[in-house]
């Protein structure tokens, strides 16, 4: 509970391992990419997702910003009597990850934004070059979201409905746009079983998470990335057409202790197969020095 919210939170892995917070993409759900969790055993991580406000069972916040999610972590960190914790964001969950690192620099080690955007607005962000290599169907939302709420929460409701209704929508939606490496991951059985029970929790009675989520994406952060001090570690494939490769190479330039791992073919969802071998990283003490970061590729 935050503020009066209703928060809802699934945890997996081992109970006295180093907590790792996995904020989820773009629609999505505490329940979505995760690693098993004998994998999260084996490597001592107690991993805790959250459904953000909007999606799953989480109660909304209308009109929050990117930085809301760093008092929301906050929140159940305090509940779950966690002190100090390690963040991981994937797709729409990276800006969420970089906000807790700036904003919550006392309580967070590491952290990692897999496939992020970065900001947009003019003033501190990508402006206009935001949008270049970004798929026909993000560019139209993101459009829409920039000429007010009015203007994308139709469209989103009714996908959302759609989607609530068969989950297979939303991968059939996702492959139209992906690139030929994703199809290669989204042939996993285990992956798109995965991504359909995420979408399907996301969306269970509308589409406001996601909403919120365009919005706050093309608004004022609320943090600024520069003043993140704590080490991240920004993963992206070169492939990426979701969240193109120049938003992690925009933020890698601004963030004094980060590092930005490429990977030649691979695109958007290569990050589900690639999260776990971030987890040996983000497990580390802050004092180690970046250069200790994994290589990917």
């Amino acid at each position: 509970m935050n503020a009066g919210r209703k928060l809802t939170v699934s945890e997996w892995g081992k109970r006295t391992g180093t907590p790792v917070f996995l904020l989820h993409g773009t629609p999505g759900s505490r329940l979505g990419v995760a690693p098993r969790p004998s994998v999260l055993y084996q490597l001592g991580i107690r991993l805790i997702a959250y459904d953000r406000p909007g999606y799953g069972e989480s109660a909304r916040h209308e009109g929050r910003s990117i930085g809301d999610a760093a008092a929301d972590v906050r929140a159940i960190a305090d509940e779950l009597e966690i002190d100090e914790f390690a963040v991981l964001g994937r797709s729409g969950g990276g800006p969420h990850a970089l906000a807790c690192a700036a904003l919550l620099p006392e309580r967070v080690t590491r952290a990692a934004a897999m496939v992020s955007l970065a900001p947009k607005p003019a003033v501190g962000g990508m402006g206009t070059s935001w949008y270049e290599g970004m798929t026909p169907g993000n560019v139209e939302v993101y459009l829409r979201a920039e000429q007010g709420i009015g203007q994308i929460a139709p469209g989103l409701t009714e996908r959302s409905s759609t989607i609530r209704a068969n989950p297979a929508a939303m991968l059939a939606q996702l492959l139209a746009e992906v690139k030929a490496s994703d199809l290669q991951e989204m042939s996993d059985a285990g992956i798109r079983r995965m991504l359909k029970v995420n979408y399907q929790e996301a969306l269970r009675d509308s589409g406001d998470g996601w909403i919120d989520d365009a919005m706050a994406f093309i608004g004022d952060w609320g943090f600024r990335v520069e003043d993140i001090r704590v080490p991240v570690l920004l993963w992206h494939g070169k492939e990426d057409s979701f969240s193109p490769v120049q938003h992690s190479q925009w933020l890698h330039r601004r963030i004094p202790e980060s590092r930005l791992e490429l990977v030649e073919g691979k695109a958007h969802f290569a990050a589900v197969s690639a999260l776990p071998g971030l987890l040996p990283w983000l497990k580390q003490p802050r004092e180690v020095t970046r250069s200790a970061a994994p290589a990917h590729g």
